[in-house]
C-alpha cells in the first residue's frame, strides 16, 4: 500500500515530519480552511487489527475533546477510502521538539527546564480532569512552539488504543521503556501519576543529560527501577536548587501513592524548588517516605533533602544534630526473628522483581521496534529463554541467604 498524496480529499501531504512504529506524520495543508496541519497516518499493519481500530477511533474522540494552550489540538479522524489508510489531523506545531533539543544539547538552562515542564503539567492536569491518561509522556511528545517557546503535548490517546490490541497482546509496553513508570512496566494500568512519573524522567534528563537509570538490557532496567535510588541531580549538576531537585525525584517515588498526586500539584512543586522553595506537598511526600523505614534509612533520606544539606550548600550554620543514641543489641531471639522478617521481605522483593522482568523481557521484542523518535538506550542481544533462566537463578540463590 503506497503512501497516498492526500487524504479524505481535503488534506494534502506536502513532506514527512517523523516517524515511529505506529505512525508517520506528515505536514500537510487543509484545503478547506487553508491552515497547515500535522498528518499522522497510521502503519499499514495497524489497520488489519480491528480491536485496534476500534479502540484507535474511541480514543481519537476523547482527544479530540481536549482544548488546552499546552495540548496539541486534533482536528479530525478517519480512514481514507481512496487508500484504506487510518489518518488523525492535528494542530501543526512549528517548532522542535525536547527530544530535538536533547539531540543538539546534553542540558537544558534549569528555568527552561522548569518552564516546560510547568507547561507540561498544565496539559496533563487539564487531561486528567478530563479523564484522559497520556501514557506516553516523552521528550518526543512535548513539542515547543517556536514563537512563544510554549510546550504543547502531542499524541494523547494512540498508546491506550494499542494496549490491548492484538499486536501488542504478549505482554509489550509502548512507548521508550525509560520513560515508563514502574506500574506501567509491571502490565498495570496507568493513572494520573504514572503520567507524573514519566514527565519526572523527562525533568531529570533536560537536568543532567542523562536518565534516571542508567541501562544497557530490559533486565537491567527493570532492576534498577525496583530497588535502586536515583542519583540526586545536584551531585551532577550542582548548581541546580536542591529544593528542585527533591521536586523533581519526587515524581520518580517508586511507589505512585508517593508521588504527587495531581500534575498541578508538580508544577507548583517545580516552580517552587526553582526558587529555592518546597511546597507543603512536597514536605509531606519527604515525610511519608521515611516512614516504615528503619532508623538509619530515614536518617540518611531526611539528611539527604532536608535543612541540613540546604545550610551546606548555601553556606548557612545549621545545628549538627545530636549523636545517635546508642541501643542494647536485641535478644537473641529477637534479633533472629528481625532477620527472619527482614529475610521474607527481602525474599518478596526479588520475587515481584523477578515477575516484573519476565514481563519487561518478553516485551523487548516489541519496544526495541517501536522507534518513536525519541533517545533510547540500546538493548542486548540476548534469548528469552537464557534470561529467564538467569534471573530464576538470581533470585533462588538470593532466597537461601
Amino acid at each position: 500500500m503506497s503512501t497516498p498524496t492526500e487524504v479524505a480529499s481535503r488534506y494534502r501531504l506536502e513532506r514527512r515530519l517523523g516517524a515511529g512504529g505506529m505512525s508517520t506524520v506528515f505536514l500537510g495543508m487543509d484545503s478547506v480552511l487553508e491552515r497547515r496541519v500535522a498528518i499522522k497516518l497510521l502503519a499499514e499493519h495497524l489497520a488489519e487489527d480491528d480491536t485496534f481500530v476500534a479502540r484507535f477511533r474511541r480514543e481519537a474522540l476523547a482527544a479530540a475533546r481536549l482544548q488546552h494552550p499546552n495540548v496539541v489540538q486534533v482536528y479530525d479522524s478517519g480512514r481514507d477510502s481512496e487508500s484504506g489508510r487510518h489518518y488523525i489531523v492535528m494542530e501543526y506545531v512549528n517548532g522542535p521538539s525536547c527530544a530535538d533539543l536533547l539531540r543538539d544539547e546534553d542540558t537544558l538552562p534549569i528555568d527552561t527546564c522548569v518552564s516546560y515542564l510547568r507547561d507540561a503539567c498544565r496539559g496533563l492536569d487539564y487531561a486528567h480532569r478530563a479523564g484522559v491518561i497520556h501514557r506516553d509522556v516523552k521528550p518526543g511528545n512535548l513539542l515547543v512552539v517556536e514563537e512563544s517557546n510554549v510546550v504543547k503535548l502531542a499524541d494523547f490517546g494512540i498508546a491506550k488504543a494499542a494496549e490491548q490490541s492484538r499486536v501488542t497482546q504478549i505482554g509489550s509496553v509502548l512507548g521508550t521503556a525509560a520513560y515508563l513508570s514502574p506500574e506501567q512496566a509491571r502490565g498495570e494500568d496507568a493513572g494520573a501519576t504514572s503520567d507524573i512519573y514519566s514527565l519526572g524522567v523527562c525533568g531529570y534528563q533536560f537536568l543532567t543529560g542523562r536518565l534516571p537509570f542508567e541501562y544497557s538490557s530490559l533486565t537491567e532496567l527493570a532492576l534498577k527501577q525496583q530497588e535502586a535510588e536515583v542519583d540526586p541531580i545536584v551531585e551532577l549538576r550542582p548548581e541546580v536548587p536542591l529544593e528542585l531537585d527533591r521536586a523533581v525525584r519526587a515524581c520518580l517515588a517508586r511507589n505512585a501513592a508517593a508521588r504527587y498526586s495531581t500534575a498541578l500539584e508538580a508544577a507548583e512543586a517545580l516552580e517552587a524548588g526553582l526558587h529555592g522553595e518546597v511546597t507543603e506537598a512536597t514536605q509531606m511526600l519527604a515525610t511519608d517516605t521515611t516512614r516504615g523505614m528503619d532508623d538509619g534509612e530515614a536518617t540518611h533520606a531526611l539528611t539527604s533533602s532536608g535543612a541540613a544539606t540546604r545550610a551546606l550548600r548555601t553556606g548557612d550554620v545549621a545545628r549538627r544534630p545530636p549523636p545517635p543514641r546508642r541501643t542494647a543489641a536485641p535478644p537473641p531471639a529477637r534479633a533472629g526473628a528481625r532477620r527472619g522478617a527482614r529475610s521474607r521481605r527481602g525474599f518478596g522483593r526479588l520475587l515481584a522483581v523477578f515477575l516484573v522482568i519476565v514481563a519487561g523481557v518478553v516485551a523487548a521484542f516489541v519496544i526495541a521496534s517501536s522507534g518513536g523518535g525519541t533517545q533510547q538506550q540500546p538493548i542486548e542481544e540476548e534469548s528469552l529463554s537464557n534470561q529467564v533462566e538467569r534471573l530464576r537463578n538470581f533470585v533462588e540463590e538470593n532466597a537461601r541467604r
